[in-house]
């Protein structure tokens, strides 16, 4: 197995495709903004957080979803948005990473009562993601040609599911005016407004909103109750990504494909675990997880593989020998490495890749290609003539960084 240095990993260019906002902030950058805002943390420090909240290891999904309280909170102030967008660039810029797709839920952090509005959260958010930007598109080095600009893009996440009190002031308000509706028709329409909104803004303020998601728990609230949801975003051009395959069975995977046109699949970990499979009608699971992948492979559908994640949030997997990342790479599937939650998971794209190249067999033209992927099966901004020049000068790079390295096929 070819080992491959910190300093190499570090240097080639990388992208993170699966990156949660609200999930990535600096812990401490967290303090300050929740003191600005007055809002209550378990700790005001580092240490504190990281011992009570944001753990190396945790007991399950519930557990792991428990900072998240905090960190919207504190993203509910439009400067501390604007801020923490800014420093999740430029910490990603830092260790190599040369384009990200950002993805959070922008109706959590609304408040119609103080004129919070999803428009302006969009402003403010693409504001400190472009700040970093153009600081860093400006350095010497990338307006030489001797490094790739850094890019970005933007995923809105619709939710799965959400109560009438205390997920957010917008989804309260929400239930308040919807209150003789069923609850899963007063998600569905958040989710409707969400990807109209998306769309709108993308077309008429040229915000790079370049895909949609659907968050949350996946047990219970299927995608295809979110069907309409991804046509409309299918009919305008938006690209799609769905959480499947974290915490259900493989069946949630084919339905994020067929349902919901996903082009690219959020963790898709269950799909070698035929175990997971809860629909009565599949009787032959091994078959269906085999066939599923195959399809999967074949049309090139990219998997956003989030290793520390998965580990965290689903404990029976025990050690990352055991991680179905094997058998994603034995299937030859396309697949991406990436972080999901940085403060939350205590990672970085480089830590992401090191899990990955220490424990599996990962040949350096594999490599390659899993770095490819990042900018081959990105939802660039920009045109697809664009987005193939750009991904040839990412992929340049890095067999420019491997010579340095003295690394060859």
């Amino acid at each position: 197995m070819p080992k491959y240095s910190k300093a190499f990993i570090q240097a080639m260019p990388k992208a993170d495709l699966h990156l949660h906002l609200d999930g990535s902030l600096r812990v401490e950058s967290l303090i300050d903004m929740a003191k600005r805002a007055h809002i209550e943390l378990p700790s005001y420090t580092p240490e504190g957080l990281y011992e009570k909240v944001f753990k190396s290891h945790y007991n399950n999904l519930g557990e792991y979803l428990n900072g998240f309280q905090y960190t919207c909170a504190v993203l509910r102030d439009l400067e501390n948005l604007e801020q923490a967008a800014y420093e999740l660039a430029v910490d990603n810029q830092r260790e190599g990473v040369t384009y990200i797709e950002v993805r959070f839920a922008p109706q959590l952090l609304m408040n119609p009562s103080n004129g919070v509005t999803f428009d302006t959260i969009m402003h403010v958010v693409n504001d400190g993601l472009k700040k970093a930007k153009t600081e860093y598109n400006n350095s010497a080095e990338v307006k030489a040609g001797e490094r790739p600009p850094f890019e970005y893009g933007i995923i809105n996440c619709a939710m799965r599911m959400f109560g009438k009190k205390g997920f957010s002031p917008y989804y309260t308000q929400l239930f308040q005016l919807m209150r003789d509706f069923e609850p899963m028709q007063v998600i569905k329409t958040a989710a409707m407004e969400l990807v109209r909104a998306s769309v709108r803004m993308r077309d008429d303020e040229g915000i790079p909103i370049v895909g949609l998601d659907i968050a949350g728990q996946e047990i219970g609230y299927p995608a295809s109750e979110f069907r309409e949801v991804y046509e409309y975003a299918h009919e305008n051009f938006l690209l799609k990504t769905v959480h499947a395959g974290e915490a259900y069975g493989a069946e949630s995977i084919f339905e994020a494909l067929t349902q919901c046109h996903a082009d690219r699949l959020g963790h898709g970990y269950s799909l070698f675990s035929p175990e997971m499979i809860e629909d009565p009608d599949i009787e032959d699971k091994q078959t269906y997880s085999r066939n599923l992948a195959s399809y999967i492979g074949d049309r090139r559908i990219a998997v956003e593989v989030c290793l520390t994640s998965n580990l965290q949030t689903n404990p029976s997997i025990g050690d990352i020998k055991n991680h179905n990342f094997k058998h994603m790479l034995d299937n030859r599937l396309a697949t991406i490495i990436c972080t999901d939650n940085r403060l939350v998971s205590r990672t970085t794209v480089s830590n992401e890749y090191e899990l990955a190249l220490s424990t599996f067999d990962v040949p350096l033209k594999r490599l390659k290609d899993m770095v490819a992927y990042g900018f081959k099966k990105n939802f660039f901004p920009g045109n697809y003539v664009e987005k193939r020049a750009y991904a040839k000068k990412n992929i340049s790079y890095f067999d420019e960084v491997a010579r340095q390295h003295g690394l060859t096929d």
